[in-house]
């Protein structure tokens, strides 16, 4: 009798799960750490689209297969470290980084959990990765080039507006691209004889106040650099350049599309940052996948906008676009 109980009693212990078994989370999780919030950022339901797509072709699918939890600066890039502990903290299988800063903050938090960007810096240089060919380390993804594209912009809107002599940079200050995009231009802008005038910004009034300095200095175009920041208050860059008359430079479609004058920039595969999550959470090491660089450019025009300048686009530069908004 004795001997029959023990042996049922063993079996439904045997049923019962450990404890370990039901802490594990039902679906992976990842973990999406941006700079500014979907609002702030006009290309993000295109990005997304292309990241989900990407996911897709892997086999996995959001709500299905797989969970996905958002975390966003909203434009406090000093909110990042947190942020990203806290993802690390929820254990998350992998972790997506958006902006350079949210790679970095990432990368600070975790040396086990995978990690996939989309960076406008050099990835290589600012130590995320040992070499693009082979990462090595628990971080990959896409590299953006914007960083590389900069002086090609100058070079751009110098052929925009071929009577300028001071050109000037509205950069956000203390962000990872900021710095080696400052030397960058200034060694351009000496080779082509122009003067850069460069100008920081990370609030509403400091953009008004770029502005204003701006038009003191006589600049007769600005180049606006990559910034989160600055796409969340395009409508008021918008607003002042054209108070202004100041052609400005863009380095994404989005400002174009939506009032912008000028862009040229990268056309930045989101949906292989989905493939390469997927191929991480289907055992892929990311320290063997190499980071992606972009291989397609784009320059787009607004004609509506440079009329509104009272400014006429050169035809060897409409001849170059491949996109003119009219």
């Amino acid at each position: 009798m004795q001997r029959r109980r023990f042996i049922a009693l063993l079996g439904a212990a045997l049923a019962l799960p450990s404890a370990g078994a039901a802490q594990q989370k039902a679906m992976p999780v990842i973990g999406f750490l941006g700079g500014a919030a979907p609002s702030q950022v006009a290309s993000f339901a295109v990005n997304q689209a292309g990241f989900r797509q990407g996911l897709g072709e892997t086999g996995w699918v959001e709500g299905q297969n797989l969970a996905i939890e958002y975390r966003w600066a909203e434009g406090h890039q000093d909110r990042l470290p947190a942020l990203a502990t806290d993802l690390v903290g929820r254990k998350v299988d992998v972790i997506v980084a958006l902006t350079a800063a949210s790679a970095l903050a990432a990368k600070n938090a975790t040396s086990t959990i995978p990690i996939v960007f989309a960076v406008g810096i050099d990835p290589v240089a600012e130590g995320l990765v040992a070499s693009l060919a082979r990462p090595g380390g628990n971080l990959t993804g896409v590299s953006r080039f914007n960083l590389e594209l900069m002086p090609k912009r100058l070079e751009l809107l110098s052929e925009l507006v071929p009577q300028a002599t001071v050109i000037a940079l509205l950069a956000e200050p203390n962000t990872p691209i900021t710095e080696p995009m400052i030397r960058d231009l200034l060694e351009a802008a000496r080779v082509k004889g122009l003067q850069l005038q460069v100008l920081t910004a990370s609030s509403e009034r400091e953009i008004d106040a770029a502005f204003t300095t701006l038009v003191q200095r006589h600049a007769g175009g600005l180049l606006v650099g990559p910034s989160n920041f600055f796409g969340s208050r395009r409508e008021q860059i918008f607003a002042l350049a054209s108070r202004h008359a100041v052609p400005a430079m863009y380095d994404a479609r989005e400002y174009v599309a939506t009032g912008g004058l000028i862009s040229y920039g990268p056309i930045v595969a989101f949906r292989q940052l989905g493939i390469y999550v997927g191929k991480i959470l289907n055992g892929a090491d990311p320290a063997d996948l190499p980071v992606e660089q972009p291989t397609t450019f784009e320059l787009v025009v607004n004609l509506k906008t440079a009329a509104a300048l009272g400014l006429t686009v050169p035809p060897s530069i409409l001849a170059r676009a491949n996109e003119v908004i009219e």
